[in-house]
Formats: C-alpha cells, sequence, structure tokens
C-alpha cells in the first residue's frame, strides 16, 4: 500500500495533480479542499489512497490524514464510490461533512451532487457512531447544536419566511459559529433573508 508520495509538483489542476518522485510521475486525483492547500512551493507531499480494481489502479491525493480517513469512510458505504466521497470532500469542507454525519444533518449531506436522500441518510446511519468515537467528538453538544438550528428554523417558519431559504441562512450561521446560541442565529438569518 502506498501511504503518501513526496515530491517534486510537476501539474497542478483543479481535480487532480502529477507529483515526480524520483523521475517517475504519479497522477493523484484531488478534491478541491486539497487542491486550494496546495501551496505553489515545488515539492510536495500528499496521503494517499490507492484503489485496485479489475481494469484500473488509481491514487487518490490528500492534503492531511483526516481528509484521507474520511474519504476511507465514506467510499466503506455502499452506495458511495470513490468520484461521489471526492464530490462530497470538494462540495464540502472535510469538517462539515464530519460535523453533518455526527449531527445527523441528511440536508448537508444530499446537497452534495450524486447523493439521495435514501443514500444520505445511510452515510449518517452507518457512520454516525464511527464518528463519534474515533474524532472523540461528545453527542450532548452535537445535539444541542441541532436542536438550536431546529428551534430558530421552526421560529422563522413561524415568522412566515420559506423553509429552504430559511435552511441555507441557518446552515451558514451554524457552520460558521456552532456555538452560537438560538436568539443569535434568529438574528442573524433575519438579516440574510
Amino acid at each position: 500500500m502506498i501511504t503518501h508520495i513526496k515530491g517534486r509538483l510537476v501539474e497542478k489542476n483543479p481535480t487532480d495533480v502529477v507529483i515526480d518522485v524520483n523521475g517517475v510521475g504519479y497522477l493523484l486525483h484531488i478534491s478541491l479542499h486539497t487542491y486550494s492547500s496546495l501551496t505553489d512551493s515545488e515539492n510536495i507531499q500528499l496521503y494517499t489512497h490507492l484503489q485496485v480494481k479489475e481494469d484500473s489502479h488509481t491514487l487518490f491525493g490528500f492534503a492531511d490524514k483526516f481528509e484521507r480517513e474520511l474519504f476511507r469512510l465514506l467510499i466503506s458505504i455502499s452506495g458511495i464510490g470513490a468520484s461521489i466521497a471526492r464530490t462530497m470532500l470538494s462540495s464540502l469542507h472535510p469538517d462539515q461533512v464530519k460535523n453533518a454525519i455526527a449531527s445527523g444533518d441528511v440536508a448537508t449531506i444530499q446537497s452534495v451532487k450524486g447523493i439521495g436522500a435514501k443514500t444520505a441518510q445511510r452515510v449518517i446511519i452507518e457512520l454516525k457512531d464511527k464518528i463519534l468515537k474515533v474524532y472523540d467528538i461528545d453527542e450532548v453538544s452535537v445535539t444541542q447544536n441541532n436542536t438550536n438550528k431546529e428551534e430558530a428554523l421552526s421560529a422563522l417558519e413561524t415568522l412566515g419566511f420559506n423553509r429552504k431559504q430559511a435552511e441555507k441562512a441557518v446552515d451558514k450561521i451554524v457552520q460558521t459559529n456552532p456555538e452560537e446560541t438560538v436568539e443569535t442565529i434568529i438574528k442573524q438569518a433575519l438579516k440574510n433573508l
């Protein structure tokens, strides 16, 4: 198993990079998160995951071990292949994916292109316990944040706002400041609606 590749960055694209290691060029498929964290320095190191199929061997590169571990957890789910897992890590920050799974936030997972409601629910059901255990997340704090979000959404709906629009505004606030109180979430959401 190839665990990481360290070498000279030859080519850099939003979906892949080529790293030259002692005259051998390795093509690694990357997420937008990894792409944005790559510096313009010539020498880089990426953590890797090698996917072996009947007709191909594909290397995926990650800026850090956390993103690689999340990728491996995602592809362990039936119905999620490497391309959907990479799309998820490109659409959302790895921390957002982790928090969405830990809090049971189906809407955030479902917002990724290629993931329907059933698959999003399967991701949460199969990975929630692993995420809570591996990253030592306190389920009480996750539930509290989710409760604050739900209370804020309920209040905004009562005020006559569309649920989807309100949810987008509230999600932005909760993602940047997960510890916000219900009142603060509502006030900030009202400014954005």
